[in-house]
C-alpha cells in the first residue's frame, strides 16, 4: 500500500491531519453528549432508567447494523465524498430532534440517534483508515493519538456546552420536576418546555454539520484511495477473494471489540463503583475525569514517543500488559487509601488508571489490522468500525457478572479481554494465513 510519502507532500499531509482532527472532534462531541442526554430524556420523557439507556443502544447499534452498507457506500464514493455524506447523515439525525421535541416522542429521538450513529459509522470508516495510511505506517499510532486528543477534548466540552445551552435556561423547571413539585397540566406544560430546549441548538448543529461536510468535500484534503495497490501488495493479495482471508484483520476486529468494551466499562461503571464504597455522587462524579485525564496523558506520550523512541508494536505490547496488571489490581486490591481528597478502596484507582493503557491500545490495533488490505481496505475498516458495538455489549456482561457476584468481582470480565489483547499484540497480528502461518 502506498503511503502519503508517495501520494502527498508534507504540507498536504499536515492539512489532512488537521482536517481529520476536526472530524474526530465532531465524532467525540456527538458521542460524548449521550452521557447527559440519558438523564435529560429520562426526566423530560418520563422514562424508567432501563428505557433511558436506549439512548446508548440506539446510537451504537448503528455501528453494527450499518457498517457493511457503509463499506459499499465508500467503495462508490471514496473517503472524501463519503465523509461529506457522513456529515449530512449526522445533520439529518439532528433535525429529527425537532419533531421529536415538538411531540415529546421518545421513539423519534431514538430514530434521530440511530441516524446520527449511522453518520458516525460513515465518518469512523472513513477517518480511521485515512489517518492510518496518510503517512508512514510506522507512525500511524502517533497520528491516531493526536486524533484521540481531539476526540477526548470534545468529550470534556460537549456535556458542558449542552448543560449551558439546553439546561441553563431550564434549571428552575428541571428542579421543580425532579422534586415532584408539579402535577397534572402544569407538569405536562413544564415537560414540554423542557424538551423543546433542544430544538434551537440541534437545528443550529444540523446547519453547521452540513457546512462542515461541504467544506471537507471542497477542501484540499488529499482523496487517498487505499485500493490502489502497489505491485508488492497486489501480488500478495492476488489469490484473495474475501476480506475474511486476512486473519490479522479478523483477529484485530475481535481485539478492537474487546478493547472498546474494557474502555467503556472503566469509564461508565466507575461512579457506581465509587458509590458502593460510600463515596457520594458529588465526589464520585470526578472519577470519570481522572480516567479521561489518564487517557489524554497516554495520548500525549504516544505523540511524543512513537515511533522515534518506541515502536507502535512495543507500545501496544506494553499497554496490553499494563492493562492486565491494572485489571488484576481492580479485582484483588482490598485496602482503603486517601488520595486526591477521596477515601476509597485502592481498587478504584487501579480502575481509573486503566485510561492510560487504553489510550494507545486503540491506536496500536488499527495499523496492525488495516495494513496491506489493498482493495479490501474499505470493507476491512467497516468491520473494524462494527467492532465498536463492544461499547454497548461488554458493559452488559459486566452488569450481569456484578449482579451475580459484586461490583468489584464483576471486573473479572476485564481479565480474559486483556489476555487476548496481549496475545494479539505479541502474535495474532502476524498471522497472515488461517493455516499454519508462513
Amino acid at each position: 500500500m502506498a503511503t502519503a510519502d508517495h501520494k502527498a507532500g508534507k504540507r498536504q499531509v499536515a492539512i489532512g491531519i488537521a482536517i481529520i482532527g476536526v472530524v474526530f472532534f465532531i465524532i467525540g462531541f456527538v458521542s460524548w453528549v449521550n452521557s447527559i442526554l440519558i438523564p435529560y430524556f429520562r426526566i423530560a420523557c418520563e422514562l424508567t432508567n432501563y428505557q433511558s439507556y436506549f439512548v446508548t443502544f440506539s446510537f451504537y447499534i448503528a455501528y453494527l447494523v450499518m457498517s457493511v452498507p457503509v463499506a459499499y457506500l465508500l467503495k462508490r464514493t471514496g473517503y472524501k465524498k463519503g465523509m461529506m455524506y457522513g456529515f449530512f447523515c449526522l445533520a439529518a439525525g439532528a433535525l429529527l430532534f425537532v419533531p421529536a421535541a415538538l411531540n415529546r416522542a421518545y421513539w423519534i429521538f431514538l430514530t434521530g440517534l440511530f441516524t446520527m450513529g449511522t453518520g458516525l459509522s460513515v465518518l469512523q470508516a472513513s477517518a480511521n483508515p485515512y489517518i492510518t495510511i496518510i503517512g508512514p505506517i510506522e507512525s500511524a499510532a502517533r497520528r491516531i493519538s493526536i486524533m484521540g486528543v481531539c476526540n477526548k477534548f470534545a468529550g470534556i466540552v460537549s456535556p458542558l456546552i449542552f448543560a449551558a445551552v439546553v439546561l441553563g435556561k431550564s434549571q428552575d423547571i428541571l428542579r421543580a420536576v425532579e422534586d415532584g413539585l408539579l402535577s397534572g397540566a402544569d407538569k405536562e406544560a413544564a415537560l414540554n418546555e423542557l424538551i423543546r430546549g433542544v430544538i434551537l441548538p440541534y437545528s443550529v448543529l444540523a446547519v453547521l454539520l452540513v457546512g462542515i461536510g461541504v467544506f471537507i468535500y471542497r477542501s484540499v484534503l488529499p482523496d487517498i484511495n487505499p485500493e490502489d495497490e502497489d505491485e508488492k501488495v497486489a501480488a500478495a493479495n492476488s489469490d484473495k477473494t474475501s476480506v475474511f482471508q486476512f486473519p490479522y484483520l479478523v483477529l484485530g476486529v475481535l481485539a478492537l471489540f474487546l478493547h472498546v468494551g474494557t474502555q467503556v466499562i472503566a469509564i461508565d461503571t466507575i461512579i457506581s463503583y465509587a458509590g458502593s464504597m460510600g463515596v457520594g455522587l458529588l465526589d464520585a462524579k470526578f472519577f470519570p475525569s481522572y480516567t479521561l485525564g489518564a487517557t489524554i496523558l497516554g495520548y500525549m506520550l504516544g505523540i511524543l514517543l512513537i515511533p522515534k523512541v518506541v515502536s507502535q508494536k512495543n507500545a501496544l505490547i506494553f499497554c496490553t500488559v499494563l492493562g492486565l496488571t491494572l485489571s488484576l489490581g481492580v479485582v484483588l486490591a482490598d485496602v482503603n487509601v486517601s488520595f486526591l481528597g477521596h477515601d476509597a478502596n485502592l481498587s478504584i484507582w487501579f480502575l481509573a488508571s486503566l485510561g492510560f493503557p487504553n489510550s494507545l491500545i486503540y491506536a496500536g490495533i488499527w495499523p496492525h489490522a488495516i495494513r496491506d488490505l489493498g482493495r479490501f481496505t474499505k470493507i476491512g475498516s467497516s468491520l473494524l468500525v462494527m467492532a465498536l458495538c463492544g461499547n454497548a455489549i461488554l458493559p452488559l456482561v459486566y452488569g450481569k457478572m456484578a449482579d451475580m457476584t459484586s461490583l468489584q468481582q464483576g471486573y473479572w470480565v476485564l481479565i480474559p479481554c486483556f489476555l487476548y489483547l496481549i496475545w494479539y499484540a505479541v502474535h495474532g497480528y502476524r498471522i497472515t494465513h488461517w493455516r499454519c502461518n508462513k
